[in-house]
């Protein structure tokens, strides 16, 4: 219970898989918007491995290593928030498909790279598994945590990608669509410059704390 709760209180606060997943609702076809919920599932299965290895340890003792997960992750965020920045009047199509539809391989890729590539949500599960998670609890046991709550991000994100592709709710952001997604740039860009800010200032990882922000 306490992994559950823990873990729907990250999932459920925004960060940039909510951004992500918001924008991709708002101007993909559902079926793209749901494989990108499933995208982001798997990007959490890629915590839970280093975790299990022991790995995740590696990253959370390792201030240069941390740091490198860090600029990558803030690189990936910049690039996705220049293509929200370059937004145009009509980008988001309510009666429609966009104009340059997406692949799906392209939007699972999409969740998967945001999520993965998210040092926050390195730092959550070094810190769940390390702290909430005992020691003494079987490897089996720790894998299912992991499993659940890929399973429970997964299916959070694909309530959230249905309810933005319902078409009332599109009419409603149809008007401002595009400012909307130039706001979710926004938002991305400084989550990244905050990244950047925090390697160059040198911070280092902490040890037995659990991140507020999403996975």
């Amino acid at each position: 219970m306490t992994v559950a709760l823990v873990h729907l209180l990250a999932v459920a606060s925004p960060g940039p898989d909510f951004a992500i997943m918001l924008r991709q609702a708002l101007s993909q076809s559902r079926d793209r918007a749901l494989l990108t919920a499933v995208g982001i599932g798997l990007g959490i299965l890629v915590h839970v491995a280093y975790s299990l290895l022991g790995i995740g340890l590696i990253i959370q003792q390792s201030v240069w290593l941390f740091s490198i997960l860090k600029v990558v992750g803030a690189l990936y965020l910049t690039w996705i928030a220049i293509q929200c920045l370059r937004s145009r009047a009509g980008g988001i199509h309510v009666n429609a498909e966009p104009g340059t539809p997406q692949s799906g391989l392209a939007a699972l890729r999409l969740g998967f790279l945001t999520n993965a590539l998210n040092p926050k949500a390195t730092l959550f599960f070094v810190s769940l598994f390390s702290v909430v998670i005992s020691p003494d609890t079987p490897v089996a046991l720790q894998a299912g945590y992991g499993l659940y709550m890929a399973a429970a991000t997964a299916l959070w994100f694909a309530l959230v990608a249905v309810f933005f592709t319902l078409p009332r709710v599109r009419r409603g952001f149809n008007r401002f669509g595009h400012w909307l997604d130039r706001m979710m740039g926004g938002v991305l860009l400084l989550l990244a410059g905050q990244l950047l800010l925090s390697t160059v200032s040198g911070s280092e990882p902490p040890s037995g704390s659990s991140p507020g922000t999403d996975l």
